[in-house]
Parts: structure tokens; sequence; C-alpha cells
């Protein structure tokens, strides 16, 4: 039970700790690893987490996400959690390149249900 514990201790000091993008990423390798366990209820959340997450702010890249985020979403409903999987695994790359091209960012508030990515101010 202990280490359980440590284990959900540590993991929520990383997210609290985490900067936008590193938020994204935890949330693109979520998707992921549901989609390959074909977890339906996970990959689902996970998914809908990123594209809740969405700043239309900025609507061409928003806009565009968001097409691709209820396209795996209807991949998933329709079992193809291959096809969803091979964007979901572009994208995250994309996210992750994007992350180390500009590593200085700082973390923002957060909750559990939304993620807030917008580089405002």
């Amino acid at each position: 039970m202990h280490n359980l514990l440590s284990s959900y201790e540590y993991r929520q000091q990383d997210v609290m700790g985490a900067s936008p993008v590193k938020l994204v990423i935890m949330v693109y390798d979520l998707a992921i690893r549901a989609c390959e366990q074909k977890d339906f209820n996970r990959a689902t959340k996970a998914i809908s987490t990123l594209r809740d997450a969405l700043n239309f702010d900025f609507p061409d890249v928003s806009v565009g996400l968001f097409r691709v985020y209820q396209w795996c979403l209807d991949c998933i409903r329709k079992d193809d959690y291959e096809s969803a999987l091979g964007s979901l695994k572009e994208l995250r790359e994309a996210w992750s390149s994007s992350q180390q091209t500009n590593p200085i960012q700082k973390p923002t508030q957060h909750n559990n249900t939304y993620l807030y990515v917008s580089q405002s101010g």
C-alpha cells in the first residue's frame, strides 16, 4: 500500500510541476497506451481531454486538431484503434519536438479535468 501511495504522490507532483506542453504529452501517452490496450473508456477519455483543452483563440491550429481528435474518437468507436494510434503517435511526436526546441516554459495552474494550453503573456 505504501508503494502505491508513493507512486501516486510522485505522479501527482510530476503533473503539478509540468509545463503545458509536457501535460499535453502526458495525455497523449495515456491515449496511446489506452489504444494499444484497446481500452475504449480510457482512450475516449484521454482524447476527449485533448479535444476539450483546445484553445480556439488560435483557430488555424485548434480547428484542425479538433477534427483529428473527433476522427480518432470515431475510429475507436468503430474498433479501429490502429488508425487512431497512428495519428496520436504522430501528434505526440510533434508536441515532443516542439518541447525540445522550446524547453523553457513556466508551469501553469491546472485542474484534474482540463488542460489549458495557451502561450499568452
